[in-house]
């Protein structure tokens, strides 16, 4: 099984009404759940960890990942609220507005040992989740279970607007980092952690720390890896009409853990050995799902039977 730890939440994403006026619209959304359910459309067995309300966008959220085949047996529900994120596409980049105190994911906690982890070839990381005391300490708790036998997976989704304290949150994500052996990030993030620093010169120095593969995804300008055996990849992004770009990033995550299971090398031995037309034919695979994600609007990864691009 695949699985991915971390935030579910509502977005309401940005639309226009009878009369043309701005007005929002519910989707089901959160990075991590999308990651899983983004594997999990694409024929991955797909659970999800993570805290989830039974109220009733709780509910919402727990149809729509049951609806795409995503196992909620880890997930754990509670009567506190749900995080509410409020979208606004400004400059085609998404920026949101989190409503997240005492919510069922901000009091999510890891039951220790719940996880037979040696059925586990991948668990993903990342996003909002990580950003308070109790959601890093509890995925560090989680992660130090699962090191020994599933590859680990992050993605900092960094949202600026939640961190209180920069230099703290960059020393934890340095620590999730460091545990990683696949990292993803888009190049919004990259500037938001790094600055101006050249991207092969933190790749390498990541690569050097013992991360087998890191890819920085750049939007229109397609995607770059950097792997020690297979070096550094480019992939180019598809030309497609673009609603909006929310949930791309998941989906390029979700399709490239599905790419690397499908293609037997997600397991971290494996993964230090893949070939670079392997890794070529992943990153393509990925990016072309995520542009299908950005013709529709809201995180809505595709199905299997939509995608029209092999392995």
């Amino acid at each position: 099984m695949l699985i991915s730890c971390g935030d579910a939440l509502i977005d309401f994403v940005p639309t226009r009404n009878a009369e043309g006026r701005e007005a929002v619209m519910p989707a089901v959304g959160g990075s991590c759940l999308n990651v899983a359910i983004g594997m999990a459309r694409l024929g991955a067995p797909s659970g999800f960890v993570g805290g989830i309300s039974t109220d009733l966008f709780g509910r919402m959220i727990a149809d729509h990942a049951a609806a795409s085949n995503v196992d909620l047996g880890l997930a754990t529900r509670s009567d506190h609220q749900t995080t509410l994120a409020f979208v606004r596409i400004v400059a085609g980049e998404s920026h949101y507005a989190f409503y997240d105190a005492e919510t069922a994911t901000r009091n999510w906690t890891y039951r220790r040992g719940s996880i037979p982890f040696d059925t586990v070839e991948a668990l993903h990381v990342g996003s909002t989740t990580l950003v308070n005391d109790q959601g890093a300490a509890e995925t560090k708790a989680l992660i130090a279970d699962a090191r020994a036998s599933s590859t680990i997976s992050f993605d900092p989704n960094c949202r600026p607007n939640l961190v209180r304290d920069k230099p703290a949150y960059l020393v934890r994500m340095a620590e999730f980092a460091n545990q990683a052996d696949l990292i993803k990030m888009s190049d919004v993030d990259f500037a938001y952690l790094f600055g101006e620093q050249p991207y092969q010169q933190r790749a390498s120095a990541l690569l050097g720390q013992g991360t087998s593969l890191v890819v920085i995804t750049r939007g229109n300008n397609g995607a770059i890896a950097w792997h020690a055996g297979a070096g550094q990849i480019e992939v180019t992004a598809p030309k497609v009409a673009v609603a909006d770009t929310i949930g791309a990033g998941d989906s390029f995550q979700a399709a490239l853990l599905f790419a690397l299971h499908r293609l037997g090398r997600l397991a971290r031995d494996r993964l230090k050995d893949i070939s670079t037309e392997e890794l070529r034919r992943a990153l393509s695979f990925a990016a072309n799902c995520a542009g299908l994600t950005c013709t529709r609007p809201g995180a809505d990864p595709p199905w299997s039977h939509e995608v029209k691009w092999s392995l």
